[in-house]
């Protein structure tokens, strides 16, 4: 069970659960969603991907089916912008399963407590083992805690 501490927890993980089979219909894949404020307002960001990549069709497909969502389910009780996008080259690293999609290739991961003094590993993903992310840094192979990780993403 999932206990949601706030409105936009609320939001999002309803937002959620229309958009994950919405886009597994269409063959694509949700990344993430961030329900940010900055200068200009709020800002919802949809991510998604897909192994054929994201046409500009995909992302207007989906703008339009979450917003005509959102106009009807009223998740989002200030004003927002709706952004969907691909989540580009740099790609975020969210779920268990991303860290064995991307074996072999070059990550960037930061964690939340430092390891070794460092809290930034870049080097090739080698998988997940158990709860570890396994990264190859330069001749060295480094373990690092799911639960540690506060963000990685592939890197160019």
């Amino acid at each position: 069970m999932v206990i949601v501490s706030n409105a936009v927890d609320s939001s999002i993980a309803g937002l959620e659960v229309f958009v994950k089979p919405l886009l597994t219909d269409m063959g694509l894949e949700l990344v993430e969603i961030q329900l940010k404020r900055e200068s200009h307002g709020l800002v919802l960001r949809i991510f998604i991907d897909a192994e054929q990549g994201i046409a500009m069709d995909d992302c207007v497909t989906v703008s339009r089916q979450v917003s005509a969502f959102l106009d009807v389910e009223d998740l989002i009780e200030n004003a927002y912008t709706l952004e969907v996008s691909s989540p580009g080259a740099e790609r975020p690293l969210v779920k268990r399963e991303d860290y064995e999609r991307f074996k072999e290739r070059k990550v960037r991961v930061k964690l939340i407590e430092p390891l070794e003094s460092r809290r930034v590993f870049t080097g090739i993903l080698k998988g997940l083992v158990a709860d570890s992310v396994i990264v190859q840094v330069e001749d060295e192979t480094v373990s690092l805690e799911l639960e540690n990780i506060k963000r990685a993403r592939l890197s160019l």
